[in-house]
């Protein structure tokens, strides 16, 4: 499961690994510059959403939708307890 953004580059760049890819040739089938791999892989928490979602694909991870019919929406406190609290 995706937690934080670590959690999503460690992600990417094992799928990465695993094409026979490095991270300018990922940058190039994205559309983005090295850095941003890099960064992204890095588990950078800013990265800008919609680059991030388009590497994703890039390497072959798909992101659903997580509605309430969802199993894992029906998470406890406890399961969740990697998020911030504000109030």
């Amino acid at each position: 499961m995706i937690k934080t953004a670590r959690d999503l580059g460690e992600l990417i760049r094992e799928r990465r690994r695993a094409l026979g890819w490095t991270q300018a040739e990922l940058a190039v089938r994205c559309g983005t510059g090295e850095r941003f791999i890099v960064e992204l892989e890095g588990g950078k928490p800013s990265c800008h959403l919609e680059k991030s979602l388009i590497a994703a694909r890039a390497v072959g991870i798909e992101l659903g939708d997580i509605g309430s019919t969802h199993p894992r929406a029906q998470q406890s406190d406890d399961e969740l307890g990697f998020l911030p609290k504000f109030s």
